[in-house]
């Protein structure tokens, strides 16, 4: 099943169930994501059984499927990402074992066709491929076992980094804030069973396929992640309930063999090349600049449909 929001003069938008194909739409018997989700159980089943879909769908119209969250919770899950950065910014990790995750901005998520405001260049402007999932209510100490049951959607997602500010920010042992504005998600949400074999041990298992100005950047796969996301959700849920629209993400998308695939983020560009050549030679983004995201499957589909966003002067 897929799921997307349309504008409609709200915050929240409009849900509709979206046809296979991608090109029409039937309307939800709830008016919002956030809705169906406090009501999942009751709700899942009538969204399913919904087969005809009989307006077209207009791509410009489509929102983020959850345009605004009560909250939203990063993991960095991909470990050769981690090492990476670690590497290059000469950082020796706490080895807890323990997933990494930080709480950013959840007011608002950018629509997947979207231009992006942002006030400076200087400010090392970067995307970053990740996937992410969102949960009904959670309750609190839940197992990874039991989280897996609370993932209800998966969603494709930009995390938008600003790298002249993350370094900063982290040092002050408070975490981000300037550095992290809202993100992009892809145009919709999928059950994990709509992604059939490509979701697997709690991952998404598909080729990550990112495209900055035109040009092949990264085709990393969603598989390699160190943690999967049931496990992430039972870490967020160790001491306090996850309410209903929790979206959880996995981090940088990123494989081991990052020289051969590529990258989902811009940083991880420049830290292969701070260890191969002795110094970063890739930019961070310009006004004007174009980000186009899509995972795809063995056949060529794009369950979550594209990620396509141009950053501009705010």
């Amino acid at each position: 099943m897929r799921l997307a929001t349309l504008r409609d003069g709200t915050p929240d938008g409009r849900l509709v169930v979206v046809a296979p194909d991608g090109t029409s739409f039937a309307s939800a018997p709830v008016p919002t994501l956030q809705a169906a989700l406090e009501a999942w159980e009751d709700i899942a089943s009538r969204l399913a059984a919904i087969t005809s879909f009989p307006e077209p769908l207009d791509p410009a119209e489509v929102l983020a499927p959850l345009p605004r969250a009560w909250q939203w919770l990063d993991g960095s899950a991909f470990p050769s990402h981690g090492e990476l950065m670690d590497a290059v910014l000469g950082v020796t990790p706490v080895k807890t074992g323990l997933p990494l995750m930080y709480q950013g901005t959840s007011d608002r998520f950018y629509p997947p066709i979207s231009e992006v405001k942002f006030p400076d260049e200087a400010l090392g402007i970067d995307f970053e491929g990740e996937f992410g999932v969102i949960v009904d209510a959670v309750p609190m100490g839940v197992t990874a076992a039991e989280a897996l049951r609370h993932i209800r959607l998966v969603v494709q997602i930009n995390d938008w980094s600003l790298r002249a500010l993350a370094g900063p920010e982290m040092k002050t042992g408070f975490g981000w804030v300037q550095a992290k504005p809202p993100c992009g998600m892809a145009s919709f949400a999928v059950t994990p069973d709509h992604l059939g074999d490509a979701w697997r041990d709690g991952r998404v298992c598909l080729n990550l396929l990112v495209d900055w100005n035109g040009a092949r950047f990264g085709a990393a796969n969603g598989a390699a992640m160190g943690h999967g996301f049931h496990e992430l959700v039972a870490h967020a849920a160790r001491t306090r309930d996850l309410v209903a629209g929790t979206i959880i993400g996995s981090g940088t998308v990123s494989n081991a063999n990052f020289r051969t695939v590529g990258s989902s983020c811009i940083a991880e560009r420049r830290g292969i090349e701070v260890l191969d050549l002795g110094t970063a030679q890739t930019e961070f983004m310009r006004f004007g600049d174009r980000v186009r995201m899509e995972a795809v499957d063995s056949a060529g589909h794009a369950p979550f449909g594209v990620l396509d966003q141009t950053v501009v002067r705010a």
